[in-house]
C-alpha cells in the first residue's frame, strides 16, 4: 500500500515536472522522459504492479541521459546554486537542474523496478 502511494505522489511531481517543461526551448524530450515516468507512477499507482521491462528502460535511459550532462558541469559548487533563483541564472546552472532531474527520475523508476521485481508492492 505504501508502495502504491508513493507511486501516485511521484506521479503527480512528474506530471507536474512534465508541464513545466513545456515552456522549455526543447520541450519534446523533457516531457517524454517526465511523461514515460509519469505514466509508468500511475499505472504502479492503480494496479501494484507494471512490467518491470518499462521502468528499467526508462531508468537507464535518464541515468545515462543524466550523466551525459552531469559530466559537463564544471564543478560540484554549481549544484548549490540550482535554486538561487527560478530563472535560467546559467547554462551551467540549467545543465545542474536538468541532470538532477534526470537522476530522480532514474531512482524513482529503478525503486519501481526493484519493488515490482521482488513482488513486494
Amino acid at each position: 500500500m505504501v508502495f502504491r502511494a508513493l507511486s501516485g505522489l511521484m506521479a503527480a511531481l512528474l506530471a507536474f515536472a512534465a508541464a513545466v517543461n513545456f515552456n522549455d526551448p526543447d520541450p519534446v524530450r523533457w516531457v517524454a522522459i517526465d511523461g514515460a515516468a509519469c505514466v509508468v507512477s500511475i499505472v504502479a499507482a492503480a494496479t501494484g504492479s507494471v512490467r518491470t521491462a518499462l521502468p528499467a528502460a526508462i531508468a537507464v535511459v535518464a541515468l545515462v541521459w543524466g550523466i551525459a550532462i552531469a559530466v559537463r558541469v564544471p564543478s560540484l559548487e554549481v549544484y548549490t546554486h540550482m535554486f538561487d533563483e527560478w530563472e535560467m541564472k546559467s547554462p551551467t546552472i540549467e545543465e545542474a537542474r536538468e541532470a538532477c532531474g534526470l537522476f530522480i527520475v532514474a531512482v524513482w523508476m529503478a525503486v519501481v523496478t526493484a519493488v515490482v521485481w521482488h513482488g513486494a508492492s
